[in-house]
Order: C-alpha cells, then sequence, then structure tokens
C-alpha cells in the first residue's frame, strides 16, 4: 500500500432515478481484503445492470460497494492476504461486485484475468460481464454445441455483440435479431448467418424459413414478455432458452405443451448472485476456451464509445437510447 493516495475518484448515484443523478465524488480509496486484490482502472464497462442500479431495481449485494460497475481493466497495486494471482504490478481485468466506476476498484482474485495480448484497456474492461455471461449461459448452462443452431436476441448490444462472435467461432450456425438494417449488418459482419430486423419481420417465421423449417437449439433472451412463447415454438426437439433479462416483462403465458413435447428446457441467471468460487471456475474455463479466440483476432470486444468518468451520465443517457452497436466504456485515465 505505498504510494497509493488515501483518496479516489469515483462516480456515485445520489439517488434513484435518471442518468443525472449519476455524480462524480471522492471516495476514500479502498483496501483489499482476504483474497481481494486492489486496481488501478483505467476503464470500466457500462452494462444494463448499472441503469437498472441506478433506477434503484438492482440493488448491490450487502458486501459490495454502493457505486456502480461491475467490470475493469488495469492493474494491481495491491494484494490481500492469500492472494497467489494476479500479483501487483499484473495489467488484468476483473468481474467485480460493484465499485467499478471509480479509479480504484476491489476485486476478488479468482475473477480477474490476464488483459489478451494486442488488446487496449478500453477493450479489455468490455470483456469480464459480458463475456462471461456468454459463457455461462450459453455454454456452461444450455451446453451449445458445434453444429448447432444458435439465436441472440439484441445481436447489436454488448452481450449480442460477444455472443455472435464466440458462437461462430466456436463452430455453431449463428441468427440474431436487431432493431434496425444498420444493426443486423453488423451483426452479419459478426459472423450470424442471418440477422432478421425485428421491426419489419416475424423471428420466428423468416429464421425457421432460414433453417429449412427446423428451427433453433439455443436461444439467449435478454426480451422476455410475448417473445418467450416464440421462442419456444422456435426451438427444436430438445432446445434450449437461456433468460439473462426481460426488457419486455417478467411475467409471461406459455403453453406447457411445447415444453413438454420437445423436451424443452427454458432456463437463465444473473452473475451477481453466484459465488466466487462459481464465478472464477467461469473464469479459468473462459480463460482457456475464449481468450486464445480474442488473442487469434477471431474475437474482437466491439466497442461503440469511450467516455471520461466524469461523463458517466452520458454513457446511461446513450445506453438508453439503444442505438449503439457493441459496448459503451469509462475511461478513467
Amino acid at each position: 500500500m505505498i504510494d497509493l493516495p488515501p483518496d479516489m475518484l469515483a462516480v456515485a448515484i445520489a439517488r434513484p432515478g435518471p442518468p443525472e443523478v449519476l455524480a462524480p465524488v471522492t471516495r476514500r480509496r479502498p483496501s483489499p481484503g482476504a483474497g481481494e486484490v486492489l486496481i488501478r482502472v483505467h476503464a470500466a464497462g457500462v452494462n444494463r445492470p448499472d441503469v437498472l442500479q441506478r433506477m434503484g431495481h438492482y440493488p448491490p449485494p450487502p458486501d459490495a460497494s454502493d457505486l456502480p460497475g461491475l467490470e475493469v481493466a488495469g492493474e494491481v497495486v495491491a494484494c490481500g492476504p492469500g492472494v497467489e494471482w494476479p500479483l501487483a504490478g499484473e495489467k488484468v481485468c476483473a468481474l467485480v461486485n460493484g465499485g467499478g466506476y471509480a479509479t480504484y476498484a476491489l476485486a476478488p482474485a479468482p475473477q480477474c484475468l490476464p488483459i489478451p495480448s494486442g488488446l487496449s484497456m478500453v477493450e479489455a474492461a468490455a470483456l469480464p460481464e459480458t463475456f462471461l455471461t456468454v459463457w455461462a449461459n450459453v455454454f456452461a448452462r444450455c451446453g451449445l454445441k458445434p453444429g448447432e443452431i444458435f439465436l441472440v436476441h439484441g445481436g447489436a448490444s454488448g452481450i449480442g455483440t460477444t455472443a455472435i462472435q464466440v458462437c461462430a467461432a466456436l463452430g455453431a450456425r449463428v441468427f440474431a435479431t436487431a432493431g434496425s438494417a444498420e444493426k443486423c449488418d453488423a451483426c452479419v459482419r459478426l459472423g450470424a448467418e442471418h440477422a432478421v430486423n425485428y421491426r419489419q419481420a416475424d423471428f420466428v417465421e423468416e429464421i425457421r424459413q432460414k433453417t429449412g423449417g427446423a428451427g433453433v437449439d439455443v436461444i439467449l433472451d435478454m426480451v422476455g414478455g410475448d417473445y418467450t412463447a416464440r421462442n419456444l415454438r422456435l426451438l427444436r426437439q430438445k432446445g434450449r432458452i437461456a433468460q439473462i433479462y426481460f426488457l419486455r416483462g417478467s411475467v409471461v403465458t406459455i403453453d406447457l405443451a411445447d415444453i413438454m413435447t420437445k423436451q424443452l428446457v427454458l432456463t437463465g441467471g444473473t452473475l451477481r448472485p453466484r459465488t466466487t468460487a462459481e464465478k472464477g471456475a467461469l473464469a479459468l474455463a473462459l480463460r482457456g476456451r475464449v481468450w486464445p479466440l480474442i488473442e487469434s483476432g477471431a474475437v474482437r470486444p466491439v466497442i461503440h464509445a469511450a467516455l471520461p468518468l466524469a461523463e458517466a451520465a452520458a454513457a446511461h443517457r446513450l445506453m438508453e437510447a439503444d442505438a449503439h452497436i457493441g459496448k459503451i466504456v469509462l475511461r478513467a485515465v
């Protein structure tokens, strides 16, 4: 803890509300406890859960920072007891339990990952939350296999651009939905076989046609609502849905006969409530299976914009406008 300032710059949520409630503040710099590292943050990813937390709909766990921010990239400057890796001086990206919108952040050591060679800090900050979410839901939970057909809704989002690239690189046939021709074109450039503009076409009928009537094996869905029943209709025998959010609502009406006759699985989950051991195991799998794809150039994070940390409110407005393709990142240095 030598030569570290006692205070840090952070962005706090003054009260639940619109983006304007995000305000730069000075906070005491945290110190790492057992199994934790302190990271001097160079960049932090902006994610939908940050927006929900700002609005008062996604409170942090009792033992987490009240500051928003779930992923960072930077340099380890101090280690708590029991940490074997990463050591001080290592450059890492990390999934944090909160507190990413700051110049210093704590991370459980198992949730840290090396920065893939060739990536900037801004690009690295776009990796942990998004890539871990895709891996946990599409591969660990739904078991997507090479040759299977995969659909991601919101294909131009940070999650979507990640899922398209990773699933295509690992041998799946990939389809996507998005809300404009520009976004659909971006999905195809990233590796989707076809992208449906959901404002102009029925994704169930169009993807059925594109797959010769087969339907799909795995769906990653953040929409919910009326999409749920339509997703079930589109799944082929023994298909799986991973639900990661519900932009159109969490209360749905479905036909259980679809699930029973086709032996379907409807599952879902979030990262934040999982234990450090669970998240660490996912990080190890990601490091072994996906990090080589990033280093080879087969997969790259898509950055829509990188704004200064003090402009977090503008970053949230940009996300809520829903015109972005890829990730929005905050630069802390």
